[in-house]
């Protein structure tokens, strides 16, 4: 490795730093510096930006941020609700579960904000320290991402395995991911049943129950979804949702029910987009969703924003590596040859700095499969590319600090000793493992 080579590659480092210093859209506008500087300053070929995956990410939060401006999405957080008040002494286990099949349904972690409040409640109101629950969920959230058929990063996965001879589908995927999240998530919950002391115990949250306004503001208040009356209409759009689910599920496992011209058969990204498309014009023609109120809400908002990062840093990432590609092949190749998991660790610490999962593996996988990494050993290690809890500064884990009334879901005083940092440490590295195990073992 060079000098030209290593300032460029603190080029991409530094657009990618700077860009989490500000968060939201700066993310992939920075890398648009970065992008220009490697370009115009060093004189690179740019690569090529990842529209595939960005077109179906346009067509997934359309659906679903259409289907939450029906109402559907408060349903599936008051049968979430339901559940959990029903079990309140579970709740340190049952609150990752719903948060993780909220983002499986859903492809975002962003629906999640409505569901911290009450879970953050229920602990309270059975006397358990809230950042048991609250912050394994967080973690849950985004871990839900590799597990959901319409989530970027799985779509990305299968069309660059194909298109770099790993035949695999996203039922194949769905097959390894989901069961190796939830042994994660589990493993995590587990850890943190009898994290830190109980409410009782705790001599700073008893101290805040001795003013009277800090106990009106910890108990005095109760979120709740179950007092909402929801239309059928609402009911409806999630139905629609899920059968657009269902059917991209049976296209990916039957490809022989897709049209082909001249022996090739539609590709499952156009098959993605034009299922969630038709899905969300349905939900507004028979629903009564409102596009205007669907623009304004959470999920597509947080959706246009993953668009704009996955844009600017595939793109920059893709500028960097296929100018030194054979380079990268010459340094790493004795490395994966021997430890080919290895490339989890890479996943991993890309991810600390990109706050996105379809990013990571736009911007990296096709460079491992170039490296002569094996398709199953990249499936196997797919839950490494979440890591950005590591770094506290991602929306659903400030959010949730900020629904924890009790004050115990912390950031920490020297920022990695925050409340998600356990969780997210032991849900990363089992769910790795466990899919690992599988991918070996089915592939």
């Amino acid at each position: 490795m060079d000098i030209l080579m290593i300032l460029e590659l603190l080029v991409v480092l530094g657009a990618l730093w700077v860009g989490s210093r500000y968060g939201s859209l700066a993310l992939g506008a920075i890398s648009g510096i970065g992008l220009a500087l490697l370009v115009f300053g060093f004189g690179l070929k740019p690569g090529s930006p990842p529209t595939d995956v960005i077109y179906i990410i346009i067509a997934a939060v359309t659906c679903a941020g259409i289907m939450q401006a029906s109402g559907g999405m408060d349903w599936l957080i008051q049968i979430a609700e339901k559940m959990l008040r029903k079990h309140p002494d579970r709740i340190t286990f049952l609150a990752p579960l719903c948060t993780f099949f909220l983002t499986v349904l859903v492809g975002t972690g962003h629906v999640v904000y409505t569901l911290m409040p009450i879970i953050c409640d229920i602990a309270l109101k059975k006397g358990i320290r809230p950042e048991r629950p609250c912050g394994v969920a967080s973690i849950a959230s985004q871990v839900g991402i590799t597990c959901s058929p319409i989530a970027a990063a799985v779509v990305a996965f299968v069309t660059i395995s194909n298109a770099n001879g790993f035949d695999v589908n996203i039922p194949g995927v769905l097959m390894i991911s989901i069961p190796a999240c939830l042994c994660g998530l589990m493993a995590a919950a587990a850890a943190s049943y009898h994290r830190g002391l109980d409410l009782d115990k705790d001599p700073q949250f008893q101290a805040k129950l001795k003013d009277p306004e800090q106990y009106q503001y910890i108990y005095g208040n109760s979120s709740t979804t179950l007092d909402k009356t929801i239309p059928q209409s609402a009911k409806n759009a999630v139905y629609i949702f899920l059968l657009a689910l269902c059917v991209i599920v049976m296209f990916a496992a039957v490809p022989s029910l897709l049209p082909s011209w001249d022996g090739q058969a539609l590709k499952m990204n156009i098959v993605i987009q034009i299922v969630m498309i038709s899905a969300a014009a349905l939900m507004i023609i028979c629903c009564k969703a409102q596009p205007k109120k669907a623009v304004a809400g959470p999920v597509w908002q947080s959706g246009m924003v993953a668009v704009v990062a996955i844009y600017g840093i595939a793109w920059l990432a893709d500028t960097y590596f296929s100018n030194y590609l054979a380079e990268m092949q010459l340094m790493l190749e004795d490395v994966v040859k021997e430890y080919p998991w290895s490339i989890a660790l890479v996943f991993f610490l890309v991810s600390v700095l990109i706050n996105s999962q379809g990013a990571v593996v736009v911007a990296m996988l096709p460079l491992a499969y170039k490296l002569g990494i094996d398709g199953p050993v990249l499936l196997g290690v797919l839950p490494s590319v979440y890591g950005y809890f590591f770094i506290p500064n991602y929306p659903s884990d400030i959010a949730t600090v900020n629904f924890d009334r009790s004050g115990t879901t912390i950031i920490g005083k020297y920022l990695l000793n925050h409340s998600f940092m356990m969780p997210g440490l032991i849900c990363v590295f089992v769910s790795t493992i466990v899919a690992y195990a599988l991918s070996m073992l089915f592939y």
